[in-house]
Formats: C-alpha cells, structure tokens, sequence
C-alpha cells in the first residue's frame, strides 16, 4: 500500500511540474475550441449548428505568448459562414492565465464584421475551465464562457470544449 501511494504522489508531482514548463515565460500557445451554445457571436473555433434547415459552421484558432508564467497575451481569428448570404470575420484579443497550472481563467474582447449588417456584434467574454495535459505539448481544455453583449446583442452562455498545442 505504501508503494501504491508514493507512486501516486510521484506521478502528481511529475504531471505538475509537466504543467509548469508548458506555461512558462517565453512558450507559445496555438489553441482552438469547440462551442456548444450560440455560433454567432464572433467564434474563433470550429462550429457546426442546423436550425430549421439552416446550417451554419465556423472556422478559427486562436495563438498566445506566455508574458509571464502561467499568464499569456493571446489574438484569434475565425470565419463563419450562416448558410445563405451572410458571413462575418472573427477576432479575438485577451489574457489567459493558468491558476495553479490546471485552471484556465481567461478574460477576452470579441467582435466581428458581418456582411450586410450596419452593426457588428462585440462581447467581452469570461472563461473558466480545467487543463488536462496528455503530454508534453498537448492540452484538452473544457471550459464555460460567458459573453456580455456590449451593443444590442444578447449575453450567451457557452461551453466550450478547447484543444491547445504548447511550444
């Protein structure tokens, strides 16, 4: 017994500080995500959604500098296509910092340009999460995210399911 709980703690602590190198000052981030909820507020990540015979579908990632340990800068883009006439262009800005090297909290500026619209959708977005590290340089991230319209869009509530390499 004793020999199962020390094998236990050795590897914690190995996946710990296997965290704390991917997430150090001067790493790279190049993440995409998943959204489940509404597609149509600025989405930098892959998206595939039918109403009512409409099918709409998003492309995007998303790349960050680590300015400090476990806190990165990060700018994303994406495409999205809503099935008829209509498409728009997505960016992102924000910071994404690592608490206690598995919990990515995440503060961000979306907006995007529709074709057609005379006003474009933009959102400051809150994010929580865990970050799951199957190896050295890869990450699965799920997460909620609340988006807080700054014009005459509605807040949406999503949960995202996040897919991140470290350099």
């Amino acid at each position: 017994m004793k020999k199962i709980v020390l094998a236990a703690i050795a590897v914690m602590t190995f996946g710990w500080a296997n965290a704390q190198e991917q997430t150090a000052k001067g790493k790279w981030l190049i993440e995409t995500n998943t959204s489940f909820g509404a597609t149509n507020v600025g989405n930098t990540g892959f998206s595939l959604s039918s109403v009512d015979g409409e099918t709409t579908w998003g492309l995007g990632a998303e790349g960050g500098y680590f300015v400090a340990d476990n806190l990165a800068v990060k700018v994303g883009l994406g495409y999205n296509d809503f099935g008829h006439s209509d498409n728009a262009f997505s960016y992102k800005v924000g910071a994404k910092y690592y608490l206690l090297n598995k919990f990515p909290l995440e503060a961000s500026y979306t907006g995007a340009s529709i074709k057609g619209y005379d006003e474009n959708p933009s959102f400051v977005g809150l994010q929580g999460g865990y970050a799951w590290f199957l190896g050295k340089n890869v990450s699965v991230e799920p997460g909620l995210r609340y988006n807080i319209g700054l014009n005459d869009y509605k807040d949406v509530f999503q949960f995202n399911v996040g897919f991140a390499l470290h350099f």
